[in-house]
């Protein structure tokens, strides 16, 4: 080893790299008794569930991890929902928020491995309305003191959040205003407004979403600063006109059915209803639900299918997707996305002159929708989610890791940190002993 384990997870790293020793253990499938393998294969990470779950604070907790095409190993401890005696487990349905990311990313990556779509071409020759953007004298300028953008945003700028574009969990002042107003909400949380969340009445389609996004200025000059952005929304519109089929439709025949993910989708059918949790809201050591599973905003159809923050899906089916990563775009038999595609959505795509001063990225790198590691922590790609879920693979030793939960914010508890701390601590413990 080159670096140090605390090195690693003060760049914020997702796991380090630099562990080629291939795996030579054996690895459970997901049954009662083989659960029980799992907790002494991965005692870290198996404390740290434990820990969570008998706190009192959430109400469960699911680890999963993976090699190589092996079934994934399952710790979980709790439930759904405070109360119920139903124990939450792989199949359980999970708000991953961001997680759908990199979702999005890949079907754009399709596209790009197909050669329907560029990483430089400029976003204007897809929608037009892009053409002549302004942006903003400063972040928080009225939005009327704007100039010309130099600079045409591109697929690229997209995938990796230099596009400029701005968020409304980030932006604040007149910007933050204007996008609400102008339905620019790209995700949902509860049936009541949650403050601090996403809020406001989204626009009716990805089409409408793009054409008003288009009319309000931009908050960067593209290509200069990563800055995380409604990007993978917009792109989620570029996918569909590209595809010429609905963005949503694009993802369950290209993606989630290639790749058996039966239970991943922007809304939860109510024959599924009993498998979804319940979100809850930190305030201090009481833990109030958001958005309660029985009655949950995404048992109803979302306006449009958010490309950055929509989609439901199980630790089982987000598990086969990460495979898909760490495997180059194969399933079993079966190929989802050409490996060279995977390869590039999973390398480091910023552009070169990009100031990145974010924690979660500095220090690394980003590819399509998610973090890529840089150095000693190459091989590394994956995101989190705003309630709580994180999940990543490293392509390098072929391991492929998660965790899901449900609570907001998600940086009320170090859960998310300290699952990345717990997984490095295991597999390099689990590598010294195979050596």
């Amino acid at each position: 080893m080159t670096i140090s384990r605390r090195e690693l997870l003060r760049s914020g790293a997702v796991l380090g790299a630099g562990l080629t020793l291939a795996p030579r253990w054996a690895w459970a499938v997901d049954t009662a008794t083989d659960r029980v393998a799992a907790v002494g294969n991965y005692p870290q990470v198996a404390s740290l569930v434990d820990r969570y779950a008998t706190q009192g604070k959430l109400s469960g907790l699911v680890a999963t991890a993976g090699w190589g095409e092996a079934p994934m190993e399952v710790i979980a401890r709790g439930a759904g929902t405070k109360g119920d005696a139903h124990p939450i487990g792989p199949d359980s349905l999970f708000r991953i928020y961001s997680m759908t990311k990199p979702v999005t990313g890949m079907a754009a990556m399709i596209l790009v491995g197909e050669g329907r779509l560029g990483l430089d071409q400029p976003l204007a020759d897809i929608i037009p309305a892009f053409a002549r953007m302004q942006v903003l004298v400063s972040p928080d300028a009225p939005v009327d003191h704007v100039r010309p953008a130099t600079t045409a945003i591109t697929i690229r700028h997209l995938l990796t959040h230099t596009s400029g574009l701005g968020y409304t969990i980030i932006q604040k002042g007149p910007i933050k205003e204007a996008y609400e107003k102008a339905g620019i909400v790209p995700g949902q949380v509860s049936r009541v407004p949650v403050p601090g969340m996403f809020f406001g009445k989204a626009a009716p389609n990805l089409a409408e979403f793009a054409e008003r996004l288009a009319g309000l200025p931009l908050v960067y000059e593209p290509g200069t600063r990563w800055s995380y952005s409604v990007s993978l929304d917009l792109l989620g519109r570029v996918i569909e006109i590209v595809a010429g089929m609905p963005f949503d439709t694009f993802l369950r025949q290209r993606i989630f059915g290639p790749a058996g993910m039966t239970s991943t989708s922007f809304t939860v059918p109510a024959n599924q209803a009993a498998r979804l949790t319940t979100n809850y809201g930190l305030l201090g050591d009481v833990a109030v639900p958001l958005d309660p599973a029985r009655t949950s905003v995404y048992l109803d159809k979302p306006a449009f299918p958010f490309g950055g923050a929509g989609l439901v899906s199980s630790p089982r089916d987000y598990d086969r997707f990460l495979m898909m990563l760490a495997n180059g775009g194969r399933l079993g038999r079966t190929r989802v996305m050409d490996e060279a595609a995977v390869r590039l959505g999973t390398s480091n795509l910023l552009p070169p002159a990009a100031v990145v001063e974010d924690r979660f990225v500095k220090s690394g790198g980003f590819g399509a929708g998610g973090r890529v590691g840089l150095g000693q922590d190459a091989g590394t790609f994956g995101w989190a989610g705003a309630a709580g879920t994180v999940g990543f693979v490293n392509t390098r030793i072929g391991l492929r890791a998660g965790l899901y939960t449900q609570y907001m914010p998600a940086d009320a508890l170090p859960v998310q940190d300290e699952f990345r701390a717990a997984m490095l601590a295991d597999v390099l413990a689990r590598m010294k002993r195979a050596a």
